[in-house]
């Protein structure tokens, strides 16, 4: 039997799902202590004191699936980069969105 506190746990793991303005479904996870430690090392040195780099950077890395077709986790810079431009203006505001709702179940849609 999972205790409540399992279930917090087990709640937070999962990815929450977003629709984009153009119809994506991405699948967003919530960053940890891990993601942002790793996000740093792919960002480097001389941007990662560039909050608003950093930001766009975590909207992106949080993404693990667009349309059901994994995304691997970005390793470098250019990666980032790629990753970003993919999703856009309207994927990075669903992700933002998604991850500014402090009771997000494991499932959510905007739009």
């Amino acid at each position: 039997m999972e205790t409540p506190t399992e279930r917090i746990v087990t709640e937070a793991g999962r990815p929450l799902a977003v629709t984009d303005a153009t119809g994506r479904v991405l699948e967003v996870r919530r960053p940890g202590a891990l993601d942002r430690l790793r996000l740093f090392k792919a960002v480097g040195p001389a941007l990662s004191g560039n909050d608003r780099y950093v930001g766009y950077a975590m909207l992106a890395y949080c993404v693990q699936a667009i349309d059901g077709v994994p995304v691997p986790a970005a390793a470098g810079e250019a990666q980032l980069e790629a990753l970003v431009a993919r999703l856009g203006d309207t994927g990075l505001q669903a992700v933002g969105e998604v991850l500014a709702e402090p009771s997000a179940g494991a499932s959510a849609s905007p739009n």
